[in-house]
């Protein structure tokens, strides 16, 4: 039976917060998944918190690059996930720990995403959650 036979659509959450944006090779990965789970027609969020709350913030993810020498920036797969319906999110707790506002993040950003939030979307039947 597939996702949309059921009538409710799977969730996945894409946590990083062990990812560093100080090693770019670790960084596409994570939006690869979420795409690829959003073209499946999974419900998908993807949240940034901890050092990896920086990719959130205007200016980070274009600065960065998976592969030296490649075009590509982690910008662009964030847009690319963002294109298959990621919606992503930033840790309100990040504003402060990097001195940042709202108005810092970037446009693909949907908003903040809270510790309760977060807590109470994982802790449905219907999700399930990738840590990177």
């Amino acid at each position: 039976m597939s996702i949309s036979e059921r009538g409710t659509k799977r969730r996945l959450v894409v946590m990083l917060l062990n990812t560093d944006p100080r090693n770019p090779e670790e960084l596409a990965a994570p939006f690869y998944y979420a795409a690829v789970a959003a073209a499946m027609d999974y419900e998908v969020d993807l949240l940034c918190t901890a050092t990896a709350g920086r990719l959130m913030f205007q200016g980070v993810a274009e600065a960065l690059h998976v592969k030296p020498g490649d075009p590509k920036t982690v910008h662009d797969w964030i847009k690319e996930a963002r294109e298959q319906g990621v919606r992503l999110w930033a840790c309100p707790a990040n504003l402060e720990l990097f001195d940042k506002e709202e108005a810092d993040l970037i446009a693909e950003c949907n908003g903040m995403m809270g510790a309760a939030a977060v807590i109470q979307t994982i802790m449905d039947d219907d999700c399930r959650v990738l840590t990177f």
